[in-house]
């Protein structure tokens, strides 16, 4: 997520209120905030999920309404998102 540079303290903020919230959703093995060293407005967020169901209804939750539009409204540019299979340890 490549952020205006003054909107990374809402960002910030944003993801500090909902990170516990969105961990404990069911089926969320975890969620992590990256922020890229090379270009300090760049935020990678990696969540695992107990199945693509679960993050499916998360997506469709109150909880993910309340969070993505605010998250957004900061952005400079399109997000991507991707998704991933585990294929090795």
């Amino acid at each position: 997520m490549h952020f205006y540079p003054e909107t990374v303290p809402a960002f910030l903020a944003i993801w500090a209120e909902s990170r516990g919230h969105i961990r404990a959703r069911p089926g969320c093995l975890g969620a992590q905030l990256y922020e890229d060293p090379a270009k300090p407005a760049v935020f990678y967020t990696l969540s695992r999920w107990q199945s693509a169901q679960d993050l499916e209804e998360y997506r469709k939750s109150e909880l993910f309404g309340q969070v993505w539009p605010r998250t957004k409204a900061l952005f400079a540019s399109p997000p991507e998102a991707h998704s991933l299979l585990q294929v090795a340890d």
